[in-house]
């Protein structure tokens, strides 16, 4: 089912459509790769192949909510949103749940109408639903239909991310508090090369056997440990298998193995746009640590030289992690961008309650956590 809109500014044709077929949204794939190249903004979170692919696995049917706006046959702007019941009717983005980041795209020479036309149309589609970004990097081009948005709105903090400039791993390294740092870390790179290990970038056509085995290794390294148990379920594999390999084909990921001899001990998974190069997900043979391997200097040795090819950050992505500390990233903290209707205002407000009280509970467990520690 598609709606269509039709609109006229300074003589150009604005024409905004719902798309609820997830048939259409999939021949949508060339013009948004030309739109997802237009949109500075972007990460690989957005293309098209990520996207398709979340909906396949994760996507209920009827729920599809694809708002798309056109400057004749062009396409200028694209929101991807699902319609979800509980615990709040929500428009939520696509890749809610397995993506770092959440947006919208929006075409880098708009003057504002395209914007204004996503904006109205979401209005529009939202409702008697709150529309709720979540993930929303600094800078995001949603932060632009939110500035245009006319009613109840809000925004909150939301995951941290930790980011390094995109420099090799030399430059890394100098950023380093000490030189007894700097020397421990090329100390480590040392017992790498003295081990052997070499690194491969996979083909397009080997990418389903690497992911496979990447799964298969993020198993065995988490076995017995606290893991996140999405990545384990078939729903998550059958996601990853379907879209990597067409973002490998147009540069928005590449896959690294890593082998010792003939044998495969560490296959990786880093996502690229524009403007960001960020390690998603790794797997990696519990016997590299008994070997005294450091397997984080090895991953981000890798993700360096990916970055060095004129990508502006190098995201660890989600997580606050205390090893990721080591190497002085900057915390740059997602947003939640919540939008409501006039009738819709009390649906924002238990989202609010929801998030504060979320809130209350991580700096409990971190307070419990630092008396742990102490």
């Amino acid at each position: 089912m598609t709606a269509t809109v039709t609109a006229r500014a300074r003589g150009v044709r604005l024409t905004t459509e719902l798309v609820t077929d997830a048939d259409v949204f999939a021949g949508l794939a060339p013009a948004w790769g030309r739109l997802l190249g237009r949109c500075a903004a972007a990460t690989p979170f957005q293309s098209h192949a990520w996207l398709h692919s979340w909906w396949l696995s994760y996507g209920r049917p009827g729920r599809l909510r694809l708002l798309l706006v056109r400057a004749g046959r062009d396409l200028v702007a694209a929101a991807p949103l699902t319609l979800v019941r509980r615990p709040l009717p929500a428009l939520l983005p696509l890749g809610t749940g397995i993506s770092d980041y959440a947006d919208v795209l929006l075409d880098d020479a708009d003057d504002g109408r395209a914007a204004g036309a996503l904006t109205a149309a979401l209005a529009d589609a939202a409702r008697t639903a709150l529309v709720d970004f979540r993930e929303v990097r600094p800078g995001g081009a949603v932060e632009r239909v939110y500035d245009r948005w006319r009613g109840p709105r809000r925004t909150v903090p939301d995951s941290p991310c930790l980011e390094l400039p995109a420099l090799p791993m030399d430059g890394l390294i100098a950023r380093l508090p000490s030189g007894k740092s700097g020397q421990r870390v090329r100390a480590k790179l040392r017992r790498l090369a003295a081990l052997g290990v070499r690194r491969r970038t996979v083909g397009p056509q080997e990418v389903e056997t690497a992911l496979v085995r990447l799964l298969a290794l993020h198993r065995l390294q988490w076995q017995g440990r606290g893991v996140t148990s999405e990545h384990l379920r078939p729903r998550f594999r059958a996601h990853l298998l379907r879209a990597v390999g067409p973002m490998v084909r147009s540069g928005n990921a590449v896959v690294t193995e890593f082998r010792i001899a003939d044998e495969v001990v560490a296959v990786d998974l880093t996502l690229l746009s524009g403007g960001m190069a960020g390690g998603y997900l790794y797997g990696a043979h519990p016997g590299l640590r008994e070997r005294r391997a450091d397997v984080a200097v090895m991953l981000l040795d890798a993700c360096a030289e990916l970055a060095g090819g004129g990508h502006g950050t190098l995201s660890l992505l989600r997580g606050d992690e205390p090893y990721k500390h080591h190497w002085r990233p900057e915390r740059v903290v997602n947003q939640r961008l919540l939008m409501a209707r006039p009738h819709t205002a009390p649906l924002l407000t238990a989202a609010l309650c929801g998030a504060n009280a979320r809130q209350r509970g991580r700096e409990v467990r971190h307070r419990w956590r630092a008396r742990g520690q102490g």
